[in-house]
C-alpha cells in the first residue's frame, strides 16, 4: 500500500470512529492565533478558560490586547499556564500583526504561505506547530501541523523513523496527501483525537481503529522520512 492510499485509509477509518470533529474551534482568525499561542505545553480546556477571560474583560481585540498593560494581560492569561511568558508572546504577535499587516488578519493571509510562515517563525515564541497552526485554522493555508501525538502514531507503526523531526513529519504529510484545508485540518485533529484516546504512552492498541495496519503488515512502502 502507497503512503497516499494508507494515509487516507487512516483519515477514512478515523472519521468513522470520530465523526466531523469540528476543530479549530474559534469565532474569528484572530481568536484562533491567539488560541494557538496559549494552548502551547497545555489543555485546550485550561486555554478556554483563559480566552473567557479576555472576552470577558474586552481584550480579544488587536487592539485590546496592543494597549493592555503585560501584567493585566498575565492576570486574564493565567489558566493557560507559563502566563507571564505567553502574555508576552501574545504582545508580540499582536506587535508582529499590526508591523506587518496593519493589525489585520485578512491582509495577513494575502502574504504567500512559505513567507508568511518564515516571518512568523521570526516571531519570539512562536515556534513550527503555532506558526503551523495559524496558517491552517486562522487563515486557511494547506499547511499540515504536526504534533507529538502525530509523531507517536506513524512512528509506532513503521511509518516514519521515531527520530523523524518536525519539518519532515510535516513534509511527509504534504507531500502524500491532496493539499486540501478542510483536509489538513480534520486530518490533524483526528490524529490528536487518536493520540489521547488510543495511542499514549501505554498504547490501547486492541482497541485502536489504527490497529489494522500492523495487523495487515501494511507499513507503507516508498520514501519515508529520515
Amino acid at each position: 500500500m502507497s503512503d497516499t492510499k494508507l494515509l487516507l485509509e487512516m483519515y477514512r477509518r478515523l472519521t468513522e470512529e470520530f465523526g466531523p470533529t469540528g476543530w479549530w474551534p474559534a469565532r474569528t482568525p484572530f481568536e484562533v492565533a491567539v488560541g494557538a499561542v496559549l494552548t502551547q505545553n497545555t489543555t485546550w480546556r485550561n486555554v478556554e478558560k483563559a480566552i473567557k477571560n479576555l472576552k470577558e474583560h474586552r481584550m480579544l481585540s488587536v487592539r485590546a490586547l496592543s494597549r493592555a498593560p503585560l501584567s493585566k494581560l498575565a492576570q486574564q492569561a493565567r489558566p493557560a499556564g507559563y502566563y507571564r511568558l505567553k502574555s508576552q508572546r501574545l504582545k508580540n504577535f499582536v506587535d508582529f500583526l499590526r508591523g506587518e499587516y496593519g493589525g489585520s488578519m485578512v491582509r495577513m493571509a494575502r502574504e504567500p504561505t512559505d513567507r508568511l510562515r518564515e516571518k512568523l517563525l521570526g516571531v519570539t515564541g512562536i515556534g513550527p506547530e503555532t506558526a503551523d497552526s495559524i496558517l491552517l485554522y486562522a487563515l486557511g493555508k494547506p499547511v499540515f501541523v504536526v504534533d507529538a501525538y502525530t509523531r507517536r502514531i506513524l512512528s509506532r507503526h513503521g511509518m516514519v523513523e521515531q527520530e523523524v523531526n518536525y519539518e519532515e513529519l510535516r513534509r511527509f504529510f504534504e507531500q502524500h496527501l491532496p493539499r486540501d484545508v478542510s483536509l489538513f485540518k480534520e486530518f490533524h485533529a483526528l490524529l490528536v483525537r487518536t493520540g489521547a484516546q488510543f495511542c499514549k504512552r501505554e498504547p490501547r492498541c486492541d482497541q485502536c481503529p489504527l490497529n489494522f495496519i500492523t495487523a495487515r503488515g501494511a507499513s507503507p512502502r516508498g520514501t519515508r522520512a529520515k
